[in-house]
């Protein structure tokens, strides 16, 4: 069974190595996610949880309020929305379903709050399997954007598109 809980700094080691494996450098090359500061602060725009599968870590998720999030990563934005990152920490978690169920969890955290009308995603535009994923789950592609220089596509799944 695959669980959520908040990351901690206890994390820090587990994510720092994470950020060595290829597969999550190939879907995020161009962030540095400043752990040691990150892990330590709880902004009320935030969540960082960390997926376990029966208590052992395999994946990490951010969840934030893209209109509160104090860089303005997605720039202008509506309010009540929710916008998602997601991976797996180690290949061998990979194809097997894990990232459905992690992101189903993230997906029902958001919506448990009945003001959020819209969560987003924004997969490298190179990573056709991420967008194929999105596009299962239900996500709609609304624009190609730039994001500090990386293009990517982005994706947006409305309340209306689930059952939750």
């Amino acid at each position: 069974m695959i669980t959520l809980r908040t990351a901690t700094i206890d994390d820090l080691e587990l994510l720092t190595y994470w950020d060595t494996q290829q597969h999550v450098i190939d879907s995020d090359p161009d962030d540095d996610w400043n752990w040691e500061v990150e892990l330590k602060t709880d902004p009320e725009w935030r969540e960082q949880l960390i997926a376990e599968l029966d208590s052992e870590p395999i994946g990490f998720i951010q969840i934030i309020d893209p209109l509160l999030e104090e860089t303005h990563y997605w720039g202008e934005v509506e309010p009540n929305k929710r916008a998602i990152d997601i991976w797996i920490g180690e290949e061998k978690h990979l194809n097997k379903g894990y990232g459905t169920i992690m992101m189903n969890l993230a997906i029902e955290r958001c919506f448990k709050d009945d003001t959020v009308n819209g969560i987003l995603i924004d997969p490298l535009k190179s990573n056709n399997k991420a967008q194929r994923f999105y596009k299962r789950l239900g996500f709609e592609f609304i624009e190609e954007r730039a994001f500090n220089g990386t293009p990517c596509m982005v994706y947006e799944l409305k309340r209306k598109n689930t059952s939750r």
